[in-house]
């Protein structure tokens, strides 16, 4: 298949009229790759994580630890998906080797994206190698995003994570129950 930029173009899901590079409250759903239901199962209402789904719940844990202006709240690991809200507290930003001169290139350090994108890094090579495997996707190529406007805002976005699990039966990507999802087999 050759590449049509037409066809091919990637659109941003980001707010245009945010600056994701500031201090702010974020909802974030991240999924598997195919949404592959690679983190675990629901049993009995609750989730019951794999090996890799406690990876990622580690990795998690750890963004605060590494990058100290940043705090969590809510989250839920799903079998297909990551639903969780970040916070980020005003910090300088975070020093590059980029000469005075140039335009920057690619997601700002320091920003939610570059949050994001290093936590899907770090545990796709981790979960990589602990399957023995190498280069193999484990989340889709993007995320989704809500700038959390309000405490209103906040306490729905933690009731709707919270009851995630609960609706799992009904949720649109759930292979048991939509057999249209083309889940990836777990490796």
């Amino acid at each position: 298949m050759t590449f049509d930029p037409e066809q091919h173009r990637r659109r941003s899901t980001r707010a245009k009229w945010h600056d994701y590079g500031r201090a702010g409250r974020y909802f974030v759903t991240i999924c598997a790759f195919e949404r592959a239901c690679l983190f675990g199962a629901i049993v009995d209402g609750r989730m019951s994580l794999s090996e890799a789904g406690t990876v990622v719940e580690w990795h998690w844990h750890e963004t605060p630890q590494i990058r100290p202006y940043v705090t969590l709240d809510g989250f839920m690991i799903m079998p297909n998906h990551l639903h969780g809200v970040v916070s980020i507290t005003p910090h300088s930003p975070i020093p590059g080797n980029r000469a005075a001169d140039t335009a920057p290139r690619g997601t700002a350090p320091g920003s939610f994206g570059a949050i994001i994108q290093q936590f899907k890094a770090i545990t796709t090579k981790r979960i990589n190698a602990d399957r023995g495997l190498s280069g193999v996707p484990v989340w889709q190529r993007n995320y989704y995003d809500h700038v959390i406007r309000d405490a209103d805002d906040l306490e729905r976005i933690r009731a709707y994570i919270a009851a995630n699990p609960s609706r799992w039966l009904d949720d649109e990507h759930n292979p048991d129950t939509h057999p249209s999802v083309n889940p990836m087999a777990a490796m």
